[in-house]
């Protein structure tokens, strides 16, 4: 008995080994770049998350990137990966979306937004198209100039003279909230006074629970952040069919287009609507509030840039014959300085460790084989923290984009994505952004009262907060 037993342990240990062995060395038809696939099942998620104390690219991929070159193969959460930090290999795979690759996540973000089945909205093409097309539509260039610009800057005045009444907040939370509230207003009339539900409240605990590991089994943070999409989902599915079924509640906002378009667009339905808000309001709560937040850090870190922000727009109001009026779209695009702070904070703060696609065949890149199927890790950020383009890539440094020609920012600085996906709310956030920081310097003044750490795990994270307190301008 003890020899049968000992014989199937043997067996046992062998299978498992072959399995590892496999699992290290896949076989394909070529050679894919060099690097480890970890164990199997977890691969080397646990090093992806694990978190980088400084803003600089997250030591996962900076330590592969020394040894194994731009270009290397991994595994996260059981899936085969290459990773790519090279710039010119990025834009080739991005210009080739459709062809040799499609919008893929990682499955924690699978598991938020369908990429595949009716309410995939992942597909190049007329989907695609729509979905850019309809944001322009209500947050592009023509809508901020027309009718966004001076609700902006109201909503942006009477939150911060609001928190001038307060102590201290938590940067980062508070204009998570008011980014969101307003977005959500403008797109299907959320009103975050009076609705019963705070929605920013629920994607606050999605965000925190978002980068776990994806076990989506009671107890577990990824189950709860589960939890509070569905929660997300049914409201917004509920307000959309209350449009449906009662014309009076109509309001000409971005979801009352994307019922009118259903007629025409068959793609549209209850379920794929649902989802399109929900990603749209996934990406401006983050987006912006993280923009500012860093440039928070930066400014509380700066005098010298704060004083020439002050400098430039207090210069905008002695232009004007009335010093109270509202901002204008001219004022805007003449704020250069401004433009400077925030494009250095839109390229030290990459949010997302890069953007992820899926090889739709087997194709070549640097001598290597990008296997069909495998997921592509393209790490966008490592161009815009490249010392040799960027000098001392993590210092704050606005004034480094006077010296910079168009070329070199063209090819090295892709914050809202590249390719036919290039966000269609860059605008949005750059106005929002710039906005904030002409009301914040002409009629405020701000403190930092504590905190200031930031790591990337691998999405940035402002460890306990960053403590503001602002004071009104007599």
């Amino acid at each position: 008995m003890w020899a049968i037993g000992l014989v199937g342990v043997a067996l046992v240990v062998i299978y498992c080994s072959h399995l590892i062995i496999k699992w290290k060395n896949p076989k394909i038809d070529g050679v894919l770049p060099p690097g480890s696939m970890g164990w199997p099942l977890i691969g080397e998620t646990l090093q992806f998350i694990a978190p980088g104390r400084s803003l600089d690219l997250h030591p996962f991929v900076k330590k592969r990137m020394q040894k194994h070159g731009p270009i290397f193969k991994t595994s996260l959460v059981g899936r085969p990966i290459i990773v790519s930090t090279d710039n010119e290999i990025n834009k080739y795979i991005l210009q080739h979306e459709g062809t040799l690759v499609e919008l893929w996540y990682l499955d924690s973000f699978a598991k938020f937004f369908p990429l595949e089945g009716e309410t995939r909205l992942n597909v190049i093409g007329k989907v695609h198209r729509y979905i850019r097309s309809i944001t322009l539509n209500h947050f592009g260039v023509e809508s901020l100039k027309e009718s966004l610009l001076p609700k902006i800057e109201d909503m942006l005045h009477t939150n911060l003279s609001k928190w001038a009444t307060q102590g201290p907040v938590d940067i980062k939370h508070v204009i998570s909230v008011i980014v969101f509230n307003f977005t959500a207003s403008k797109i299907f009339g959320y009103d975050a006074e009076n609705s019963k539900e705070k929605l920013s409240d629920n994607y606050t605990r999605m965000m925190n629970n978002f980068i776990s590991l994806p076990l989506n089994i009671p107890g577990t943070s990824f189950h709860q952040c589960m939890q509070d999409r569905e929660k997300m989902l049914k409201m917004l599915k509920d307000t959309l069919m209350e449009r449906l079924n009662d014309p009076s509640k109509r309001r000409g906002d971005f979801l009352d287009q994307a019922i009118d378009d259903m007629e025409t667009e068959k793609f549209l339905t209850v379920d794929s609507i649902t989802q399109l808000l929900f990603g749209i309001l996934f990406a401006s709560f983050e987006s912006i509030s993280t923009i500012l937040t860093v440039t928070f850090k930066f400014l509380s870190e700066n005098t010298r840039v704060v004083e020439e922000l002050a400098a430039e727009h207090d210069a905008i109001v002695r232009k004007r014959e009335y010093p109270n009026s509202r901002l204008t779209w001219e004022e805007y695009k003449s704020m250069t300085f401004t433009q400077m702070v925030v494009n250095e904070a839109l390229r030290i703060s990459n949010n997302l460790p890069g953007l992820f696609r899926k090889a739709l065949k087997d194709f070549q890149v640097n001598g290597y084989t990008v296997p069909a199927g495998w997921t592509i890790l393209l790490v966008t950020p490592a161009a815009q923290l490249n010392p040799e383009t960027f000098k001392d890539p993590v210092t704050f440094n606005p004034w480094r984009w006077k010296d910079l020609d168009q070329v070199t920012i063209s090819k090295n600085f892709m914050p809202f994505g590249g390719g036919t996906r290039q966000c269609a709310g860059a605008e949005y956030s750059k106005l929002v952004s710039s906005t904030f920081l002409h009301v914040l310097v002409t009629r405020f003044r701000f403190t930092k009262v504590k905190g200031g750490d930031v790591s990337r795990t691998p999405i940035i994270s402002f460890g306990d907060g960053i403590q503001i307190k602002f004071t009104a301008k007599n």
